[in-house]
């Protein structure tokens, strides 16, 4: 049992509605200290609507969001002294250079750390002369998480972080976060980058249609995941063991080749496997990419 002290966000029933249309409607987490949640969903299943509400820039229908033990919408200021956000679709002025925008920041929230932030420009490798309106997407994007990490902030809010990000730099952001979390510091990371979900986060939750439709620890989500099982035989003889097994899904037996995906006691599928005539066996656990698919292929 996490004790409340331990819950940097605690979101109960928080629902948006946008008259007869859908926006999100119950949802309910939480997120403990010095942990990375990840937030998966397709576009449109309501991952940027609870995240609007997370920082203030709506207001639910109905339920709460807390961060830090206080009720978002009545300690919006005192919460975000504390918070680094980036949005999924954030602008900023291109007239200015990417210096003049971290320094106007870093100005508004009285930030003065030009080592740390000269650290942050060189680990992303970020143009910070030019004017943002020259600058590609991924420069933008650089921009952005400076602007976000600069103040050390115990909590980072982030939409999409990586989007524009090459897979160099990407491994950069990775290492920031995870440092992060070592400081005993929290994130909350919308992504669709499930490679770098699996790498960061300790726990996740996925949404659906604005609704959370399965959450946990990210290791014990993918612990019992079903395993895929590829038989090279030596012969091309139909041997069906699907149907004395339970646990098995998907059963394909081409020539040689039996595939499926198995779900149940191993010691019962070794002791029908030892009667095949068998080359080799390939097992392969679920990564975050298969377990993503089975809740939204439909």
């Amino acid at each position: 049992m996490v004790s409340k002290q331990n819950i940097v966000i605690e979101l109960k029933d928080l629902t948006k509605t946008y008259g007869k249309n859908r926006g999100v409607d119950l949802i309910s987490l939480d997120v403990n200290k010095g942990s990375i949640y990840g937030f998966l969903g397709p576009n449109g299943a309501g991952k940027s609507t609870t995240i609007n509400m997370l920082v203030d820039l709506i207001r639910p229908t109905n339920g709460s969001a807390k961060i830090f033990g206080l009720e978002v919408s009545k300690h919006s200021n005192a919460i975000k002294q504390n918070v680094g956000y980036l949005a999924g679709d954030f602008a900023l002025d291109g007239d200015l250079t990417g210096d003049q925008v971290i320094k106007y920041f870093a100005n508004l929230r009285g930030v003065s750390n030009p080592k740390y932030i000269k650290e942050l420009i060189n680990a992303l490798d970020a143009n910070v002369s030019s004017k943002i309106k020259n600058l590609s997407r991924g420069n933008k994007q650089k921009i952005g998480l400076i602007t976000a990490l600069m103040h050390k902030p115990d909590l980072l809010i982030f939409d999409e972080p990586t989007t524009g990000l090459d897979p160099l730099i990407q491994e950069q952001f990775n290492n920031i976060i995870l440092e992060h979390k070592r400081q005993g510091k929290t994130a909350f990371i919308s992504s669709h980058i499930l490679n770098e979900v699996e790498e960061l986060c300790d726990n996740i939750a996925f949404i659906k249609e604005g609704k959370i439709i399965a959450k946990g620890v990210l290791s014990d989500i993918l612990a019992t995941a079903p395993l895929e099982i590829s038989i090279k035989l030596k012969t091309t003889k139909q041997a069906n063991i699907s149907k004395n097994i339970s646990g098995i899904n998907n059963y394909i037996q081409k020539l040689n080749i039996i595939s499926f995906n198995y779900s149940g006691d191993a010691n019962m599928l070794l002791k029908q496997i030892s009667s095949l005539n068998v080359n080799t066996i390939e097992i392969k656990k679920a990564d975050i990419e298969q377990i993503f698919m089975k809740y939204y292929k439909d």
